[in-house]
């Protein structure tokens, strides 16, 4: 359903590891979907932790490879502006030496399936960031339709309330509530830099 980790500016390289085959992951006891659903569905495995965040070792790259980090994407979404935040994320874990990213599809609502097992293709994804090391605690959440878009990433800056309302899920839930409550309703992303 999602995924979290911590990108630190230590994790970013450039080294090029051989792209592995998808495997399912079985340490998923429940059961993680098989990399065949995607064959033919007109949809990218597209990864919810990107191989480009995990270039530090060939271990953690390869593990990017396993269904339970993929979720069904149009390529244009998966090669346009999904690609840019994920670029964008890897420049803030440059900038503040290192955030917590948790991401994911929305999966409520009509959504279509792929494949045998029916592997639900979801209408948004999301990203929410936390950034504990740059002397000010900040957060920042976006929240985008699963098409391709030109608009600016500001434009899909969302609080992250509202995903959690969504989602079901609390993303920090380890925070003291009353900071909790506050970064969590904003949607201010001027601390943030796009450049």
């Amino acid at each position: 359903e999602w995924v979290a980790y911590e990108l630190k500016k230590s994790h970013l390289s450039n080294t090029n590891f051989k792209r592995p085959y998808f495997e399912i992951d079985k340490a998923v006891k429940t059961g993680a979907a098989n990399w065949k659903n995607y064959k033919n569905s007109g949809n990218d495995r597209g990864h919810l932790c990107p191989a480009g965040d995990r270039k530090y070792s060939q271990t953690a790259h390869d593990e990017t490879f396993l269904t339970s980090n993929i979720s069904p994407q149009a390529h244009d979404f998966n090669s346009g502006i999904w690609n840019t935040l994920e670029q964008k994320v890897r420049y803030w874990a440059r900038k503040y030496d290192g955030v917590f990213v948790v991401t994911g599809g929305v999966l409520k609502g009509k959504m279509r399936t792929i494949g045998e097992e029916r592997v639900a293709v979801p209408n948004q994804f999301y990203k929410v960031l936390i950034d504990t090391n740059s002397g000010k605690i900040k957060m920042i959440a976006f929240l985008l339709a699963h098409e391709n878009s030109n608009k600016p990433l500001c434009e899909f800056v969302v609080s992250v309330d509202s995903i959690e309302k969504l989602t079901g899920i609390d993303f920090f839930p380890q925070l003291q509530d009353s900071l909790e409550n506050k970064l969590e309703a904003s949607s201010r992303y001027k601390d943030w830099s796009f450049k």
